[in-house]
C-alpha cells in the first residue's frame, strides 16, 4: 500500500511538473500585424492583415509550439491611396487571388519546431489559404515578448495564378511574381 501511495505521488508530481513547465502565450491581435509585399516586374505592392487569434506555446522558456488564424477580410493596401488603392484591394480580396467571401481566414499551424540558438528557432508550418494546405519552412526569433518571423509564400500552390508567367504566356510587364512575402511581428 505504501509503494501504491509513493507511486501515485510521483505520477502527480511529474504530471504537475509537466504541465506548469508548458505555458501557452496569446498574441494581442492589436499590437501584432502581419505585413506583404508583392511583387511584379514593373514594382511592388504592400500592406497589412490582421490577426484573429494566435498563440505561442513555451515549455522551459523554449518555443514548442504555435497556431495563428489571419482575418483575409482585413487585407489592405497601404503604398496607394483613392481609387487605386479601393481597386487593388478589391482585386485581391476577389476570386482571382485570396477570394475572402468565401475564405475569410488563413491558418498557421507549426507542426515542428527546432532550437537553432540565440532565441531563433526553425519552424516547419502548415499554411492554409484558399482552403488548401501546404508546409512551409521559416525561422521565428523571439525577444522577450515579441516573435518576428518572415514567410515566402508561392500563391501558385493556393490555386492564385493571376498574372503568373508559370501560367501564362506573354504577359510582358504584367508578370506578377509567384512569391510573395509576410513579415510578421509578434506581441504576446
Amino acid at each position: 500500500m505504501k509503494n501504491l501511495k509513493l507511486l501515485v505521488w510521483s505520477v502527480i508530481c511529474i504530471f504537475s511538473f509537466a504541465t506548469m513547465a508548458a505555458q501557452t502565450k496569446k498574441i494581442d491581435v492589436s499590437k501584432s500585424n502581419i505585413n506583404w509585399i508583392g511583387k511584379k516586374i514593373t514594382g511592388q505592392h504592400e500592406g497589412t492583415i490582421k490577426f484573429k487569434e494566435g498563440s505561442l506555446t513555451f515549455k522551459d522558456n523554449k518555443v514548442t509550439d504555435g497556431n495563428f488564424t489571419a482575418d483575409m477580410k482585413s487585407l489592405a493596401n497601404t503604398d496607394q491611396t483613392g481609387s487605386g488603392k479601393a481597386k487593388l484591394e478589391g482585386h485581391l480580396k476577389s476570386d482571382d487571388f485570396f477570394g475572402v467571401y468565401n475564405f475569410d481566414t488563413a491558418l498557421l499551424n507549426f507542426k515542428t519546431v527546432t532550437d537553432k540558438g540565440n532565441n531563433t528557432y526553425t519552424v516547419i508550418a502548415n499554411l492554409t489559404i484558399k482552403g488548401q494546405t501546404h508546409p512551409i519552412i521559416f525561422d521565428l526569433v523571439v525577444k522577450g515578448n515579441t516573435a518576428t518571423a518572415t514567410l515566402k509564400v508561392d500563391r501558385t500552390k493556393y490555386d492564385i495564378r493571376y498574372g503568373s508567367g508559370s501560367f501564362f504566356d506573354d504577359l510582358g510587364d504584367k508578370t506578377i511574381y509567384d512569391e510573395f512575402e509576410l513579415k510578421v511581428a509578434l506581441v504576446f
